[in-house]
């Protein structure tokens, strides 16, 4: 009515009012009237957009691949984005007057393709196939130091790269080598598997071996000590028996020399009593026979001065004639012999007869 109208926008939309070519107002979530015939409302939005994009870019192995990633941005200088490019209302105050909102999107994905194109080229496929995270982070530093966006005024809130494929023939291929691949280490996780098996069962024979080796060992050391102790003993038994022999040898060598003692001793002995008896003999050569018997008979027993005179009538017994001697006699003469003791009564009797 007569041109005077209502707006109203929401937090999320810096709202600008221009009347006769100056800025009259500005803000976000503002709510006013206005005159339309003389009032230019600029609504610049500073939420935060999401603009998909796909590629089909080139490796650096000249391999094509499909990339499908996600750039995220916002307005964060609503009034040098309002300069660069045309955010203003219709009078109606709900449509845009043309296209630069919705081109803004493209212009960002645009400068974002470019640097995605530029870090996948220097790639070859497998390493594209798995620098997804490479590929984004490194958008995401570049495109914030792009010059237009500092322009736009806009804020990279980050870039992601969702996938990245190849085509489907080498998709196949690259299966086939990764299943061929797969199998491989399935193969070689067998084989480990079993020389690991292998070898283990080799450490515990190695391990038994060990054992039985430190047995015998210790068996042979055990040998070899009792084989030491009886050495030694039979060493010391050795040294005893030397030490005993040399003992006996000394004793004997002392027995022969006590025997040799005793035998020039007894040989010295000897020679005196010969020469005593020789030089006896001569003396006795030079004296008269009845003298020596007298002599020979002093203090002898009566049995001996009586077997004297028997000796004497036997040498002279072609002298004598006839000799009679009485058993009584005979009987006293053996008993003095054999030291018997007579009857008094009957050496009375011999006597008186």
């Amino acid at each position: 009515m007569f041109g005077i109208r209502y707006i109203k926008t929401q937090p999320t939309t810096h709202l600008l009012q221009f009347r006769g070519g100056k800025l009259t107002r500005e803000g976000a979530g503002l709510s006013f009237f206005y005159y339309a015939p003389a009032t230019t409302l600029v609504a610049v939005p500073v939420a935060s957009h999401d603009r998909p994009f796909i590629l089909e870019l080139v490796t650096s192995d000249f391999q094509s691949v499909t990339v499908q990633g996600q750039v995220t941005y916002r307005i964060r200088e609503p009034q040098r984005t309002a300069a660069m490019m045309d955010f203003s209302l219709l009078p109606d105050g709900k449509t845009y007057a043309s296209d630069d909102p919705s081109r803004l999107g493209d212009r960002v994905v645009q400068q974002a393709e470019v640097i995605v194109q530029q870090a996948v080229q220097a790639l070859d496929l497998k390493q594209a196939l798995r620098a997804s995270a490479l590929i984004a982070r490194t958008a995401q530093r570049e495109l914030g130091l792009q010059p237009e966006i500092e322009a736009l005024g806009l804020e990279i809130l980050g870039v992601s790269i969702l996938s990245v494929k190849p085509t489907p023939d080498i998709a196949r291929a690259l299966e086939a080598e990764a299943r061929e691949s797969n199998l491989q280490a399935a193969d070689d996780a067998v084989y480990s598997r079993r020389m690991s098996a292998v070898e283990k069962e080799r450490a515990i024979r190695q391990n038994e071996l060990d054992t039985e080796i430190a047995v015998e060992q210790k068996k042979r050391q055990i040998s070899e000590t009792k084989l030491e102790a009886k050495a030694a003993l039979m060493r010391r038994d050795n040294e005893l028996r030397a030490e005993q022999m040399d003992s006996d040898v000394a004793l004997e060598d002392s027995r022969k020399a006590f025997v040799a003692g005793q035998a020039a001793n007894s040989r010295t002995l000897a020679e005196a009593e010969a020469h005593r008896v020789s030089s006896v003999m001569q003396a006795l050569q030079q004296a008269d026979p009845r003298i020596v018997q007298a002599l020979a008979a002093a203090g002898m027993q009566p049995a001996q001065l009586i077997a004297q005179a028997f000796g004497g009538l036997a040498e002279n017994a072609g002298r004598i004639g006839q000799l009679n001697l009485s058993p009584d006699l005979l009987q006293a003469l053996m008993s003095q012999g054999t030291g018997q003791t007579e009857d008094p009564q009957r050496n009375g009797r011999e006597r008186s007869r």
